[in-house]
């Protein structure tokens, strides 16, 4: 594995710090302007179109997406880097249209939709002029089994009737959001993991309802969380994603690279909150003396440094193995660093907080919004647990003979 960037990933990486330094940090503080005026935590504000029509003329459009006809053409490792700048300035992320869940249902589209859902769903996604949500978990199961899932998606002549009580949709909140992807039992009787299926609904159809944002932290914004219900629904069967039971194949391939794209940006929220925390500790006194001069302060600062090395080699080294060996190859690598790099996030934001006191749990820094983003990390897209057991089945295969 060669660490050096490639000459196109370099590129890229500072056309982006560009576009940051010169549009995005000061379209921010429009932006926040904008939304409180409007007096709704999930107003899309005009100055986002902006951005996005800057990001257009500079190319940096759509740079997830490794097809070069649709997006840049990056490989995953290509990508990584940007997408922790991304986590460094988040409005980045919807500004070059690379934001969750929308990356995550064009890559489902780009792989699984047929011609005419690409051209009905993808094309407007790729170009920005409407957002989606995707809705899986649900409230009454335990989402962290994914074989719990009982929303039902019905055969009716050429329409399935979908019923479904959903909540943590993400996305749905926005004004914007025009379909849902959603995961449902299409053959309760088959094997477990060839029951459920995906299909397109659009938000406008009889049925669908949003019921309510859930905030995080008492956090809203942006295109938010939402319970949601489906009763009734009636969809054209052509709304269906690849075959009925192939809905876990999708899920697998759909969080695949969601997962280095959402441990990218933990690692550049990490590195934010260490820059702000080393940039505290010279500027306060306390006690006679700056707390930079303070071992424990220091041993929180070596720490941090050494953790956020640690987690971007792992998550580079996942996203190398999977331009080499594809997703399934590097599914180990891919659970380790979902476990890694939420806990580097969380544990650097959270000794930021405690360095700037009172300041760190207000809205007058981004600690406490960064803090309340990287926790739901431990669970979005699997909740640790989960990857540790699959991490360790995989190390104590191996030792099966000794069993007694």
């Amino acid at each position: 594995m060669d660490f050096a960037l490639s000459p196109r990933a370099a590129e890229f990486r500072q056309r982006l710090l560009d576009f940051v330094r010169e549009v995005v940090e000061p379209g921010s503080v429009v932006y926040v302007q904008q939304v409180h005026d409007s007096g709704d935590h999930h107003f899309h504000p005009p100055v986002m179109e902006e951005m996005k029509a800057e990001a257009k003329a500079r190319g940096l459009w759509n740079l997830f997406l490794p097809d070069e006809h649709e997006g840049a053409g990056l490989t995953n490792l290509e990508y990584a880097p940007l997408c922790e700048i991304m986590g460094r300035h988040p409005l980045t992320a919807e500004a070059t249209n690379c934001s969750a869940p929308d990356t995550g249902n064009m890559e489902v589209l780009h792989l699984f939709g047929t011609p005419l859902q690409q051209e009905q769903y993808l094309r407007p996604l790729l170009d920005g002029e409407i957002r989606s949500c995707f809705a899986m978990t649900e409230p009454w199961v335990a989402s962290s089994d994914a074989t719990n899932i009982s929303s039902r998606i019905v055969r009716d002549g050429d329409h399935y009737v979908i019923n479904a009580h959903k909540w943590w949709t993400s996305g749905a909140v926005s004004e914007r959001c025009r379909f849902a992807i959603l995961m449902g039992v299409t053959d309760p009787d088959a094997d477990p993991h060839r029951r459920h299926s995906m299909i397109l609904v659009p938000m406008d159809t009889p049925g669908v309802s949003v019921e309510r944002a859930l905030p995080v932290f008492g956090k809203s914004h942006g295109g938010g969380h939402a319970e949601t219900l489906f009763t009734d629904v009636r969809v054209p069967a052509e709304n269906l994603l690849g075959e009925e039971g192939s809905g876990f194949a999708i899920a697998q391939a759909r969080l695949g690279p969601g997962r280095i794209h959402h441990c990218m940006r933990a690692i550049g929220m990490a590195e934010r909150a260490l820059e702000l925390m080393c940039a505290r500790v010279q500027m306060r006194t306390a006690f006679g003396r700056p707390l930079a001069d303070n071992a424990v302060v220091q041993h929180q600062v070596a720490e941090s440094r050494i953790e956020i090395e640690q987690a971007r080699l792992l998550t580079m080294k996942a996203a190398w193995l999977m331009d080499t060996v594809g997703v399934k190859g590097a599914r180990f690598e891919i659970s380790a660093i979902k476990v890694v790099a939420a806990r580097l996030a969380t544990t650097v934001i959270d000794r930021a907080i405690q360095v700037f006191g009172g300041a760190g749990v207000s809205d007058d820094w981004p600690l406490a919004d960064m803090y309340a983003h990287a926790r739901t990390l431990h669970f979005v897209d699997g909740p640790d647990e989960v990857h540790l057991m699959q991490i360790a089945r995989r190390e104590l295969r191996a030792y099966e003979d000794f069993r007694v």
